[in-house]
């Protein structure tokens, strides 16, 4: 028993010397460093991002052909969000993300194909939020919590407005959650929104150390992440 406890107490300062140097706030649960486990865990988080909002992007132009009915063009268009073809638009290519987002619900958008719009604006979103400098791979050690907190914002706005957002015409702006036959509902759209929504929320707290319940306030209207 004596030689269990003793490598459990061992195990456990080693752990706690190593988050201390790794984090010089640590006690205080302030710090924006981000090394060590933390750079995995986020890393892995920015890569999921990407991944859902692709999935969210190619739902959207499946259940939203208006915005553009040419699959092959769709996925040109996949791949210029996330820089792995040409620009598309460029008259909106250099708009930060909150820009973008308020593009994808204005009455009048820049360009017509609104789920782009929301792709490139969300896609963004991610890499200010993380300081990515656009690519899956943290560039830096440093994530300002302000900065996750600014985009978990907007990316409530954006889950919200993708489900009540009409037109002049009282028709939804984007079809997503509606009955369909037998009045089944697929949830899909939800999904996605809450698995970012969550891990951005982890993320938060492994940066600031502020609890679940997010104690700060939450904006109408999309902001400025950086």
């Amino acid at each position: 028993m004596v030689l269990k406890f003793t490598a459990a107490a061992v195990a456990s300062l080693l752990a706690t010397a190593i988050l201390a140097g790794c984090t010089p706030n640590f006690r205080k649960g302030l710090s924006d460093t981000v090394c060590g486990l933390d750079v995995k865990i986020i890393s892995y988080h920015v890569k999921r991002h990407y991944k859902l909002i692709e999935e969210l992007v190619s739902r959207l132009y499946a259940k939203n052909p208006v915005y553009e009915p040419d699959k092959q063009k769709r996925m040109a268009k996949i791949n210029s969000i996330f820089n792995r073809g040409g620009v598309v638009y460029p008259q909106v290519e250099n708009l930060l993300s909150y820009q973008l987002l308020t593009q994808a619900f204005s009455e009048t958008p820049l360009v017509h194909d609104r789920v782009f719009l929301l792709g490139l604006g969300l896609k963004k979103g991610i890499d200010e939020g993380y300081a990515t400098g656009g690519s899956v791979f943290l560039t830096g050690c440093q994530i300002d919590s302000g900065r996750l907190q600014r985009l978990y914002s907007n990316m409530v706005q954006a889950n919200w407005r993708l489900k009540t957002y009409t037109d002049k015409n009282g028709r939804l702006l984007f079809i997503t959650n509606e009955a369909g036959e037998n009045g089944y509902i697929n949830m899909g759209f939800e999904v996605i929104m809450t698995r970012m929504l969550t891990r951005i929320e982890d993320d938060i707290y492994l940066r600031s150390g502020l609890e679940k319940n997010l104690a700060f306030r939450l904006s109408t209207i999309f902001v400025s992440v950086i």
